[in-house]
């Protein structure tokens, strides 16, 4: 009784801090949010306050949607991240139950070679990356966004997924092999609901970084056909540098999405966080 006691106190605290954690990270991201929708005199006048009736006005968007094409820019962000954290959930799952369910020469190694890219930032190959696409001609493409975002989400990936997976019980998978499943059905049935907190942990940390992205797709993709929302914001920034009701509207539309995300994905986040602290 005292240690479920003790567990329990230890997962309040957890989401407690978590909590608080996340108020004070969301509070600068409020502040954007409500002066993007007040007039200019307002801003510098009281920018804590809630637009009122006499202070709101929309102009920030409606510079910023009649000046740059947002709606494209938020559809190339979409499939980029989408189709990324979809394979970097795919590969990096599958790579991890490998190394965590099967024991074969050099799986320790292969183990930490995978875990190098956690510690080696991809941004030291661009050069290599850029020539790489240039011969492929997957430059100014999403796909070329999609397979470096890819490869930089998967050691994380495997590196959490397989801790995770390692926890299982082993009488479980048994279990299944025994009823006649193959290593698919215990990889997708089994293994994958029990890991979903872990995945949705990675699907978050993963998502931020590609959604907030600018050195890629600014070297890799920049035409405007292909040019995402943090491009096309900071591009637009530099335009309307002076124009704080535009400045304000676009950083709100680039931020909002991944606030939604976040959102979305919070239970399930601190959950994958707190999985260890209840032990």
């Amino acid at each position: 009784m005292s240690k479920a006691r003790s567990s329990l106190g230890r997962t309040v605290a957890a989401h407690s801090v978590l909590g608080l954690y996340t108020l004070i990270a969301l509070f600068p991201v409020f502040v954007v949010v409500i002066n993007s929708f007040k007039s200019r005199k307002a801003i510098f006048g009281d920018p804590l306050a809630i637009p009122t009736p006499s202070t709101f006005d929309p102009v920030g968007y409606t510079t910023v949607l009649a000046q740059g094409d947002f709606f494209l820019y938020f559809q190339n962000s979409l499939v980029v991240t989408v189709a990324s954290l979809f394979f970097v959930l795919l590969f990096g799952a599958m790579a991890a139950f490998a190394l965590s369910e099967y024991r074969f020469r050099g799986n320790t190694l292969m183990g930490l070679y995978l875990a190098i890219g956690i510690m080696i930032p991809i941004r030291l190959g661009t050069v290599a990356i850029l020539q790489l696409m240039v011969a492929s001609g997957l430059v100014n493409t999403l796909t070329a966004l999609i397979l470096v975002y890819t490869a930089q989400g998967l050691p994380l990936a495997i590196f959490i997924l397989s801790e995770f997976m390692r926890g299982i019980s082993d009488d479980l998978k048994n279990a299944g092999r025994i009823d006649g499943l193959s290593e698919y059905k215990i990889f997708l049935t089994l293994v994958l609901p029990l890991v979903r907190p872990a995945m949705a942990t990675v699907a978050v940390f993963s998502m931020i970084p590609i959604w907030n992205d600018l050195w890629f797709p600014l070297i890799l993709a920049p035409s405007e056909a292909t040019k995402t929302v943090t491009l096309g914001s900071q591009v637009f920034i530099g335009q309307f540098v002076t124009n704080w009701n535009a400045v304000l509207a676009a950083l709100s539309l680039a931020i909002l999405p991944v606030l939604v995300l976040y959102l979305i994905f919070s239970r399930q986040l601190i959950r994958g966080i707190t999985a260890g602290a209840v032990k």
